[in-house]
């Protein structure tokens, strides 16, 4: 690390798409090089969704400091703004620990926003406009809400998840609201000296194997249950945190309108899509990433790298 980089607080990094692996070599970094693992995949903050969203087991969290998982109620919502400030402090109390911010996740806006120091307006609803917006979704497609966005505010329109409606609705919602304030805005100067560990597979044949692997895996390990429980519990279907892959099919599974075996198909296709969106927010090509095929071995190259990189004999 140049001198300039090393006087701002350091962070780790770990990227790739879904199934990949990112949790259990964050685990294994913490474990290593007294690190604490920081969560930011938007789904995993929410309680009572661990086996759907693929969050860290209560086992692998005794040894190692896991934070940010589990931090609100699926009746509760959770976006960017919150996320940084929130993930800010996090890290710096690691660092005044003495120990290793490790970042892994799969929201690449979250991760984004924070490594590069962005800054959104704290804009509250608009019902009104909200419904507007709904409606034009339902007539127009989101294709009209992406243009839209583009023409409001082209910074915030190339950073949102373009799958994701909510998020569109949301970008434009503060935009319009907020009037000249963008809906997002980035420092100058990225607050932190960053280390980007990016995880892929050899094939996309070989990350759908282990995508529909993980998938099955969830299903048995009891997801299904955990739908049925979040259900009894009188969380609405319609809520942000339930329309996320897996959980909208498997609810319609337990009303009667999909059979199991074509709801475990969508799911599958669904985080086939999401792996590809997530090759967007960090593309093979970026420079700012080291990256490493999984396979055998590829978790000691990374450690011989990150030593390297942290001056660590």
């Amino acid at each position: 690390m140049n001198t300039e980089m090393s006087r701002k607080p350091t962070l780790i990094v770990i990227v790739g798409p879904t199934a990949v692996g990112k949790s259990s070599l964050a685990l294994r970094l913490a474990s290593r090089f007294s690190g604490e693992v920081v969560n930011s995949d938007s789904r995993q903050v929410y309680r009572g969704m661990e086996i759907g969203t693929a969050a860290p087991s209560r086992e692998s969290c005794t040894d190692v400091p896991h934070h940010l998982y589990g931090i609100v109620d699926p009746g509760d919502g959770f976006n960017i703004a919150q996320f940084i400030p929130l993930a800010s402090r996090t890290i710096q109390g690691v660092h005044e620990r003495g120990n290793l911010p490790i970042l892994v996740g799969g929201t690449g806006q979250y991760i984004n926003g924070l490594v590069q120091g962005w800054t959104t307006p704290r804009v509250p609803p608009n019902p009104v406009l909200r419904e507007q917006l709904v409606a034009k979704l339902a007539e127009d497609g989101i294709a009209a809400l992406i243009r839209r966005l583009e023409e409001l505010d082209p910074l915030a329109a190339a950073r949102v998840d373009t799958q994701n409606p909510r998020r569109i609705i949301r970008a434009i919602e503060v935009r319009e609201v907020a009037g000249s304030t963008p809906a997002v805005v980035q420092t100058q100067t990225p607050p932190y000296n960053s280390f980007f560990i990016g995880l892929t597979t050899s094939s996309r044949a070989e990350l759908h194997q282990r995508i529909d692997e993980r998938v099955d895996q969830m299903i048995d390990g009891g997801w299904i249950p955990e739908v049925r429980a979040l259900i009894e519990k009188g969380y609405s279907q319609d809520l942000p945190a339930l329309s996320s892959m897996g959980y909208r099919e498997l609810i319609q599974f337990l009303a009667g309108e999909l059979s199991l075996e074509e709801a475990v198909r969508l799911i599958k296709v669904s985080h086939h899509r999401l792996a590809r969106n997530q090759y967007t927010w960090f593309k093979p090509t970026d420079s700012r990433i080291n990256w490493f095929v999984i396979g055998e071995g590829y978790k000691l190259q990374v450690e011989v790298a990150l030593r390297e990189w942290l001056n660590i004999g």
